[in-house]
């Protein structure tokens, strides 16, 4: 048992040192949680990336690796974000049809809710009593996060924290609205997407997806229309009220 447990912690070790390990415990956990995913039937409260989220903590706990050892190693795979980042820019053109037809609701709609999405958070963290930097880590929570992660940088706020509220915001977001639809009697697809890509970023487009391909299109027109005036406007108006809150 002692010779096991050493084992585990030499792997750990490793771990730490190798790019290579950190990145593939990532791809191998995300693989199990699917799998896992799919034996629970698909539950919407709990999606892959929850439950990879979850492995990966047992391993690093397991293994006694620290975070930010595994953030080193794992962070090979951001250089995938720019990539994921520039190719919002497919399902924006995809949909231009849909944007010329519905200007006018899309004009109205992505700015409000865009700007509630950080406004309210951002609140509700000020009235807890949370840090700057807290705050500045919330701000972009309903954002797809290649795009999140820019804006987190430059307002001064927490990748990890951000992330991490990226992930509840997905997946509450996406459990209100499978709650919420069917009592409001809700049934055009293209509304039940475009809310679920604007409010619950990639995880409320797998979702919507799952609908129906119409569902995902829409989500997809969302997201990336919420990413895109999160990104110009945000860091604008930190900077225009001086930073306000998020210096203190």
């Amino acid at each position: 048992m002692t010779e096991l447990f050493d084992r585990v912690q030499g792997l750990g070790a490793h771990l730490s040192d190798s790019p290579f390990l950190a990145i593939a415990l990532t791809i191998t956990t995300y693989f199990f949680g699917t799998r896992i995913f799919e034996k629970l039937e698909r539950p919407v409260w709990c999606p892959p990336v929850v439950l990879s989220a979850l492995l990966v903590a047992g391993a690093l706990v397991l293994l006694s690796v620290d975070y930010v050892d595994y953030q080193k190693g794992a962070g090979w795979l951001t250089v995938l974000l720019g990539p994921a980042t520039v190719a919002l820019a497919v399902p924006l053109a995809q949909q231009i049809h849909h944007i010329r037809a519905l200007w006018r609701p899309i004009l109205i709609t992505v700015p409000v809710a865009a700007t509630l999405a950080v406004v309210y958070s951002v609140a509700l963290a000020w009235w807890l009593g949370a840090t700057p930097e807290v705050m500045a880590s919330l701000a972009p929570k309903s954002v797809t996060a290649p795009i999140a992660i820019g804006i987190t940088e430059q307002i001064g706020g927490s990748v990890a924290l951000m992330m991490g509220g990226l992930l509840i915001t997905g997946v509450m977001a996406t459990l209100f609205v499978d709650l919420l639809v069917p009592r409001l009697g809700v049934d055009d697809e293209r509304i039940i997407g475009f809310v679920l890509g604007v409010n619950a970023h990639a995880i409320g487009t797998v979702r919507a997806f799952e609908i129906s391909h119409t569902a995902g299109a829409f989500a997809s027109l969302g997201m990336g229309l919420t990413g895109v005036f999160t990104a110009i406007c945000l860091p604008f108006a930190v900077e225009f009220l001086g930073g306000g809150i998020f210096n203190g």
